[in-house]
């Protein structure tokens, strides 16, 4: 069978289970007392294996399976969960992230799987293996008031089962012991028996199985096996996820209780349905339940980009009939336009909410990255991850992570104090990082912020005249913000050694350039000794967007809504000159005034009678850009200048308006 068809699904799935591994790895080492983490880093490694199989590829399949052994260990309690065995777990991890790549690449992996296994799962795990005593000594040191092994049926648990149990017992959960039968005429018992997994973990969890899961799955059972449900359900609410199950003939559910078992007797289900109406309660409560559940497809992303450009389409031409439609102010035509902008309008949402994705998953490769930096700056740092249910355009989410890297690593490196210097200066000797994300309007804020040392304003001032970006007659000149902006620019460092994190030149103007390229702006604040943040604003979507028209002579222009804080008229005897800048005093604040025909050198003669002020932000920092008319507001769908035009400052496109004219979109973070 070729295969090769479902290598794309292959690799998804396979980052997403090692985005759970590596999660549940951090977990398990903030608090090791967690054991049923293992389970959930236990399935995926075994999920791994299980799919690297089928795909034929064998090496990660068998790194899987070692990680597998070292993983029933832990589980079983035959080794000492330790560092040491972390760092491995780690470290296979990585493993497997470097083969996916490979595969992916096409390149063949050439590895000795004996001699890694040993390098992987030996080298930090001498002397790790520990006497059973011992383990039941450790744990009876500390006494405890619900105790799992006086269970009549304890010797079916093995001591990690049991403490699974004990922590039941504890929370005030019920374990179910359920007894499974399927019919002997059943071609895929596998499968039935995935179904009755698949239904139980929806509602609990399965701590253990008989015949052990790995031998189901490979149908190494005659017709009846045995699952240990922990749930907050009741019997029936158990009975309603089973009942459903096609070829099941038998099913015996007894409730555990601490020191015995409250047995129940076996009910056929067969014998059920000579009860209609019951089976039939139960089967449409089993089905209402199903039609609740919300289901998931994976599109390919080029389709929903063809799928937005339509969108994009029928946005310009519904603009071109509204045209008509007030050219020629016909009744009938009217009616329709309006509904045609009804639907175009439930369209374009509907199509924009297929983009959208959690920003989560952009998130969720930050606290690995932290830990490995922070043990190998040696400081000690905890990361809070804020809003990661916050939604973004797809097409911003690919290209959102290596600014936020580029970020992540700065505090790192230069915000965040060694332990003993925050000691020192009576701080907490754990840094703080937090990494939030938050919607405002059609607008997405991200904030990398840390408790850091900040930045030190003479440092910048110092570094900027090294390296050229400003002469010595400039600093007393600049504000302090316009300094510190400073850290924006080309080949600009504050790092005296280079290193693997810093020192070559290469930094935060890569992070404005790309946020610019985003349609999004980048800007920084920060107090010296208190900690730095760097604020990040980004459109919900780079395909359309609400525009003010504007006029300048007979050009007309598009201004993101987005960018602009507010409008007003301007008659040019309000107009000084401060130090060669023009600016209006607008409501007590001094603005400083741009006029667009100058920006882009829009041709004709310059008029004297009133005009109109676009009051524009970025940041902090606000401007006012001159026009001569305001036309209205517009939705605008954003083209591309093409290769030839592209990086021009203060343009961040095209627009096709409704008479089928071009306008330039204005690029208000380039602009400033």
């Amino acid at each position: 069978m070729d295969m090769s068809q479902y290598q794309d699904l292959f690799f998804e799935e396979s980052e997403e289970h090692l985005q759970i591994l590596n999660q549940n790895l951090l977990a398990l080492e903030i608090n090791p007392e967690r054991l049923e983490l293992l389970d959930s880093i236990f399935r995926a490694a075994h999920t791994l294996k299980g799919m690297s199989a089928t795909m034929g590829f064998d090496s990660i399949a068998k790194l899987t399976h070692e990680m597998e052994n070292l993983l029933d260990q832990l589980r079983e309690r035959k080794l000492a969960l330790s560092e040491g065995i972390i760092n491995s777990l780690f470290k296979a991890a990585d493993l497997l992230e470097n083969m996916l790549e490979s595969l992916r690449a096409g390149e063949t992996i050439e590895i000795d799987l004996v001699k890694l296994a040993a390098e992987v799962f030996n080298s930090n795990n001498e002397n790790l293996q520990v006497d059973g005593d011992e383990v039941r000594k450790s744990n009876n040191s500390s006494k405890k008031k619900v105790d799992a092994s006086n269970f009549d049926n304890g010797n079916e648990f093995n001591e990690y089962e049991r403490h699974l149990l004990t922590e039941a017992f504890k929370k005030g959960l019920n374990v179910w012991k359920i007894t499974i039968q399927i019919e002997e005429t059943c071609v895929m018992k596998g499968v039935r028996a995935f179904m009755v997994f698949r239904n139980l973990e929806a509602i609990g969890d399965v701590i253990k199985s008989t015949p052990p899961v790995q031998d189901i799955e490979d149908e190494k059972f005659e017709n009846e096996f045995m699952v240990y449900l922990v749930s907050d359900k009741m019997e029936n609410e158990v009975k309603n996820e089973l009942i459903s199950i096609s070829e099941i003939i038998m099913m015996e559910i007894k409730m555990i209780i601490l020191g015995q078992e409250n047995s129940k007797e076996k009910e056929n289900i067969e014998v059920k349905k000579e009860h209609p109406d019951e089976a039939d309660s139960f089967i449409s409560t089993q089905q209402e339940k199903k039609q609740k559940v919300h289901q998931t497809v994976r599109v390919d992303i080029t389709r929903l980009d063809k799928l937005m450009s339509l969108v994009g389409e029928l946005v310009i031409n519904k603009t071109r009939l509204e045209q008509i439609n007030t050219d020629c102010q016909i009744v009938s035509l009217n009616d329709t336009v309006e509904q045609i902008n009804r639907i175009t309008a439930d369209l374009q949402t509907v199509v924009q909410n297929v983009r959208m994705v959690a920003i989560e998953q952009v998130f969720n490769r930050f606290p690995r990255m932290v830990r490995d930096l922070a043990k190998e700056l040696g400081k000690e740092v905890n990361l809070i991850l804020e809003g990661k249910e916050t939604e973004l355009d797809r097409t911003v989410i690919d290209e959102i992570s290596d600014p936020l890297v580029h970020l992540i690593r700065n505090s790192l490196d230069h915000g965040l104090e060694s332990p003993e210097e925050r000691i020192a200066i009576k701080k907490n000797p754990e840094g703080q990082l937090k990494l939030q994300a938050k919607q405002e309007g059609n607008q997405v804020i991200i904030i990398v912020e840390d408790d850091g040392k900040g930045i030190d304003v003479e440092t910048i001032k110092r570094k900027a005249i090294e390296n050229n970006l400003i002469a010595q007659t400039q600093v007393d000149t600049l504000e302090e913000q316009s300094i510190i902006n400073l850290i924006f620019e080309p080949g600009f460092s504050t790092a005296n050694k280079v290193t693997d994190l810093s020192g070559r030149g290469v930094g935060l103007d890569v992070v404005r350039s790309k946020i610019n390229s985003l349609s999004g702006q980048v800007y920084v604040e920060t107090k010296n000794g208190k900690g730095t943040r760097f604020v990040i604003k980004l459109p919900l979507t780079l395909a359309i967007i609400q525009a003010l028209m504007v006029r300048v002579q007979e050009e007309l222009f598009a201004i993101p809504l987005a960018n602009i804080d507010e409008t007003t008229s301007l008659e040019m005897s309000q107009i000084k000159d401060v130090q060669g800048q023009q600016v209006v005093v607008l409501r007590g604040k001094v603005l400083p005034l741009f006029f667009l025909r100058d920006i882009l050198s829009v041709p004709g003669e310059e008029k004297e009678e009133s005009m109109y002020v676009v009051v524009v932000r970025k940041g902090e920092q606000q401007i006012g850009i001159v026009v001569d008319e305001l036309v209205g507001q517009q939705e605008t769908v954003i083209n591309t200048l093409g290769k030839v035009l592209s990086g021009m400052t203060g343009i961040a496109g095209a627009t096709i308006l409704g008479d089928g004219s071009v306008s330039l979109i204005i690029d208000i973070g380039t602009l400033f």
